[in-house]
């Protein structure tokens, strides 16, 4: 691993975590296409699972009273079980990788745009559409996702806009999952061997890249209204979504 291309990863970790804190997702998915590049996915893949494992605590221990923690159990429970079910069927989607991106890629860009076109029509008061009940299939889904790549979060993202609407509590709730869920992949890391000491070395100088994005994201969220927030949100999943078709 060259020092370019590790000074590279490092500066797109901190691009990433700035849009990760100021919507509580989206730094793992937005670092993790370059990273693979740069870096190979047995140095990627850990790093950025641990960095949004600890993004997800630096955002719950400042606003850990506004997590919906009914909705939080709920989507620890299920998309758990589709990250256990990810782990067991990752091996068998060797080659398989870019139809699966095709496909979550697909809907995605579809879901972000029905999202935004909302979003844009209605005034900052208006009612938001009734949620549909076959929006609950995304937490399995999501779940399998995530164990496999560690970047469920899109599917998770348009659960959570339906059932957790204001900004803070999405923020807060959001944050907290990726505590339980990252720390699941993070022991299926640490059976595969991955983190031997030139990895947590990497990580350790990951981490004040990983605090000044989150410190930024976090003083550009202030200055959002609710519905800049959603409209960012949704663009943000039109932006992963096409990353994910190419």
């Amino acid at each position: 691993m060259g020092m370019l291309n590790l000074a590279l990863f490092f500066l797109i970790i901190f691009l990433a975590h700035i849009m990760q804190g100021v919507t509580g997702f989206a730094g793992t998915l937005l670092a993790m296409p370059l990273s693979l590049m740069l870096v190979g996915y047995p140095v990627a893949k850990p790093i950025l699972n641990v960095l949004g494992l600890v993004s997800g605590i630096y955002v719950f221990l400042g606003n850990k009273k506004h997590v919906v923690w009914k909705e939080l159990w709920k989507i620890v429970i299920i998309m758990g079980a589709g990250i256990l079910a990810g782990i067991r069927i990752k091996d068998l989607l060797l080659g398989r990788e870019k139809l699966l991106y095709l496909i979550l890629g697909i809907f995605i860009v579809v879901l972000s745009i029905q999202g935004l076109v909302v979003q844009l029509r209605k005034k900052e008061e208006g009612k938001e559409k009734p949620f549909c009940p076959l929006l609950y299939l995304t937490l399995p889904i999501g779940g399998i996702i995530h164990g496999i790549f560690v970047t469920g979060g899109p599917l998770l993202i348009s659960y959570l806009t339906k059932k957790v609407p204001d900004k803070n509590q999405f923020r807060a709730t959001v944050s907290t999952v990726w505590i339980f869920l990252n720390s699941m992949v993070l022991f299926d890391d640490l059976r595969h061997g991955y983190w031997q000491g030139q990895l947590v070395l990497t990580a350790l100088a990951a981490a004040p890249f990983l605090f000044g994005g989150l410190k930024v994201g976090s003083i550009l969220y202030r200055k959002m209204s609710q519905r800049t927030f959603m409209i960012l949100t949704y663009a943000l999943l039109l932006v992963m979504g096409i990353k994910l078709l190419f």
